[in-house]
Formats: structure tokens, sequence, C-alpha cells
């Protein structure tokens, strides 16, 4: 079982939007991409949705904050969790089985900026 979805890179860049649909039809027409995984919320919006763009995937939802997170696929992301926090991070989301096939966490880095490290389950 690999640690990531198939066809995904390690590292995918993360924008926090005002509206994910816009930014997905924006990037179908302008770039070919194709819609992944779109999370919708209760309020109707978008909690969570990916697009390839070639062979990149970005990563977008709706919400307030920095303009933009780091999302990093590995093979031990508990391991990367915990030297983060003795390097200083400040735990944003406790690692956690978050209901979408990944097991991920998230941090603020002493500098601000916010990596979600993640694994993919094992779906067998």
């Amino acid at each position: 079982m690999a640690h990531k979805p198939d066809g995904y890179t390690d590292l995918a860049p993360y924008l926090l939007v005002r509206d994910a649909e816009a930014v997905l039809s924006f990037c179908e027409t302008v770039f070919g991409a194709e819609r992944l995984r779109v999370f919708s919320n209760e309020g109707g919006g978008i909690l969570h949705a990916e697009c390839r763009i070639g062979d990149s995937v970005l990563m977008m939802g709706e919400a307030k904050g920095p303009p933009a997170m780091l999302h990093l696929y590995l093979d031990d992301p508990d391991a990367a969790f915990d030297r983060a926090i003795a390097a200083g991070a400040e735990v944003i989301q406790p690692m956690m089985e978050k209901g979408d096939g990944d097991r991920r966490g998230g941090l603020r880095a002493p500098d601000g900026t916010q990596w979600f490290v993640a694994r993919q389950l094992d779906r067998s």
C-alpha cells in the first residue's frame, strides 16, 4: 500500500479561498484541470477540494486564514509530526484518521507556515 493516493505528488499547494467552486471552474477552463475529490461542508460550501493540473495536485478549502498551506504525504507522518513539535511547531490539528481515507495532522511552524502531514490509510 502506498503512503499517498495514486498519481499524487508528495507535496501539494493548499489554497484557502472564498469560493472553491469558482477556483475549480477556473482551473478546469484555463488549465484543463481534472476535478478530483470534493467534500462539501454542512452549509453547502466546499470544505475541501482537489484538482489535477498536469502532474500536480492543487488542494483548496473555503476558509479564512493564511493565503496558503502545505500538504505533504509521507511514509511516516507521525514521526515528522513529533519532530516538528520538538522543533517548536504549534499543533493546529492532532494526528488522527479524518474519515476521508487519510491519517493527518496539522502544525504551524515557528515562522507561521502551516504544514499538514498525512498518509493514506490501507483501504483493504
